[in-house]
């Protein structure tokens, strides 16, 4: 059996929160998707995020859902293909109304840069260049 991450995020507003990653060009699997939550698919039967509505994941935890916006829960980190796919989800996440915390960085080995999604969850976007043989 493939092993599978589900990351389970709160969004203010569900179709708005849909909209902003279709524009990134991520589907949602109809079969975990109603009024309360929208499975998004990142990479097919291994990675998907939960996009749930406040009132709904609220009763999955008894601690305070966060302000994204001014406080860190966690940074997703997602791996890319090539530095211009990183570059180029970025500017669909700008486009979409996300925005980039800061200026991407080059370390050589790695090419990473982000951004926050609507809600103010961070997405690392990452391409690890290969070592020369």
């Amino acid at each position: 059996m493939n092993k599978q991450i589900f990351v389970n995020l709160p969004v203010k507003d569900l179709e708005k929160s849909k909209a902003f990653f279709s524009a990134l060009g991520y589907t949602f699997n109809p079969q975990f998707t109603n009024e309360h939550g929208a499975a998004m698919v990142i990479s097919e039967n291994s990675i998907l995020a939960m996009l749930l509505t406040e009132d709904f994941f609220r009763t999955l935890t008894r601690k305070a859902i966060i302000n994204a916006h001014e406080e860190t829960e966690a940074l997703l980190c997602l791996s890319c293909e090539s530095q211009q796919e990183v570059d180029d989800l970025v500017a669909k996440a700008i486009a979409a109304g996300g925005k980039a915390p800061h200026p991407p960085e080059d370390y050589g080995f790695m090419y990473s840069y982000g951004f926050e999604d609507l809600d103010g969850h961070n997405w690392g976007l990452v391409y690890m260049k290969e070592s020369p043989a």
